[in-house]
């Protein structure tokens, strides 16, 4: 059986044109928590050929329930590292860069210059999120960004918009309030659910400029999160060359 044939099945729903254009296309996937890890996956799965992936986080205990990467084998490892192992032994052929940093200022600018086809958002703290994605606007860069997931249960609610459509989302309320200042009110596409969230279901946390709080997730809602992002990421691109 020829090595490709691990494309087989999706050769089969995209055919060999679009089995090509994912292979020349290029992607940057920043935060590999439990959103950007599964996306990051599904765009090595689909055949994306060039992947860029950024974090510079460390896998902790209580990243267990709900991130790809976090086993009891893999606490303490670096993200990056613990993905790369995973994406290139799903192909082998992935051109893969890695950047284990947090990136921001004119080291994203820099990370950003990749003459990238589409950008994956999948960071959860706001002053970098929101630096990101108003740098890739000025750069031209296609972008989808996930919203918040903590907090949510129902995936059913989860949709995709336009980012100043989004709504009954503190996160994105937040992000269009500061680029809404930096002159940017549209064309970024979010994945975001409008589930109520409960009060007790959210903790105040100390010592965090850009996160003052945290919520409680379940296993599956950022992995849907993720899925949601590598499905634009993979459906624009398609379409964008027919």
């Amino acid at each position: 059986m020829p090595k490709s044939a691990w494309k087989s099945r999706t050769t089969l729903l995209l055919g060999e044109s679009g089995i090509e254009m994912l292979h020349q296309a290029r992607v940057l996937v920043a935060g590999l928590g439990g959103v950007g890890a599964q996306a990051a996956e599904q765009l090595c799965r689909a055949g994306v050929g060039h992947l860029t992936i950024v974090d510079g986080d460390f896998i902790q205990t209580s990243n267990r329930n709900r991130q790809l990467a976090a086993l009891v084998s893999t606490e303490g490892h670096a993200k990056t590292d613990v993905m790369s192992q995973r994406l290139l032994d799903i192909n082998p052929k992935l051109s893969l860069t890695i950047v284990q940093e947090y990136i921001k200022d004119e080291r994203l600018v820099e990370v950003l210059d990749g003459n990238y086809d589409y950008l994956v958002d999948a960071i959860d703290t706001l002053t970098p999120k929101v630096s990101l994605l108003f740098h890739a606007v000025q750069l031209g860069i296609p972008v989808v960004s996930s919203m918040g997931s903590g907090g949510k249960l129902d995936p059913g609610l989860i949709e995709v918009a336009d980012l100043d459509d989004s709504y009954n989302c503190r996160l994105a309320y937040y992000i269009r309030k500061r680029l809404h200042t930096m002159g940017i009110r549209n064309g970024i596409k979010v994945i975001f659910s409008p589930e109520v969230v409960s009060r007790l279901a959210v903790i105040i946390t100390e010592g965090d400029a850009n996160k003052k709080s945290m919520a409680g997730t379940i296993s599956y809602m950022p992995a849907v999160f993720g899925c949601y992002c590598a499905s634009v990421v993979i459906r624009d691109l398609v379409e964008s060359r027919k």
